[in-house]
């Protein structure tokens, strides 16, 4: 029991290390793909996967400051059904890799718990992005262009909020962010869009 205390009482005593290493996992409040819902001529539907994940370090400055980076990965697939069977369909599927950079800020706080602030940008790009379309004379998923990829990859600004709670080593960070995107990967009009505002609910796990 008492090397147990002094190895608590140790680490509780050391200094904070310059450089966090960790990992970053969460659900999108948004969906990546909007669809319009009454137009009679296409159903569309999209089947986002509900979790995003990628791991992330974090430099420590001081006054409360730090930089972040994340490398933060979802998969996604959407699909346009036309009324008329003869004019074919849309439909796609991909990954999806998010990379933000944040300047964020720790509020001085007593105990273990820190709220804090963060802005920067983002940088986003699909990759593997697999047609399931039978429009023209694509069928199939042969891992060709869709028709509706208008940018396979976009910018963005990043904002978030959250709460770091300090255990011993570990941080463990709860925050909702939120993401204005520049430009759109997909856009067919009138059935489908990328939505450009995302939101999520993410929570980082420091050492």
């Amino acid at each position: 029991m008492r090397p147990l205390l002094l190895l608590l009482a140790g680490a509780a005593v050391l200094p904070a290390q310059p450089i966090s290493f960790g990992v970053k996992a969460g659900v999108p409040l948004t969906d990546f793909i909007d669809t319009v819902s009454n137009n009679p001529s296409f159903s569309a539907f999209t089947n986002s996967k509900q979790f995003i994940l990628g791991p992330m370090i974090e430099l420590h400055l001081p006054w409360g400051f730090a930089i972040e980076g994340d490398v933060l990965y979802r998969h996604f697939d959407y699909h346009a059904l036309p009324s008329l069977p003869d004019i074919g369909s849309y439909g796609a599927s991909t990954n999806d890799w998010e990379f933000p950079i944040l300047l964020k800020y720790r509020f001085a706080a007593r105990g273990p718990v820190r709220p804090y602030v963060g802005l920067g940008v983002a940088f986003d790009t699909l990759q593997g992005v697999t047609n399931l379309g039978t429009l023209g004379n694509i069928a199939g998923t042969e891992p060709s262009t869709p028709t509706e990829e208008k940018n396979s990859g976009t910018e963005g600004v990043v904002l978030e909020g959250g709460l770091d709670f300090h255990f011993l080593f570990l941080h463990i960070a709860p925050e909702l962010r939120y993401t204005r995107w520049t430009s759109q990967h997909f856009n067919l009009p009138n059935v489908l869009s990328s939505n450009q505002n995302q939101a999520e609910f993410l929570v980082g796990l420091t050492f």
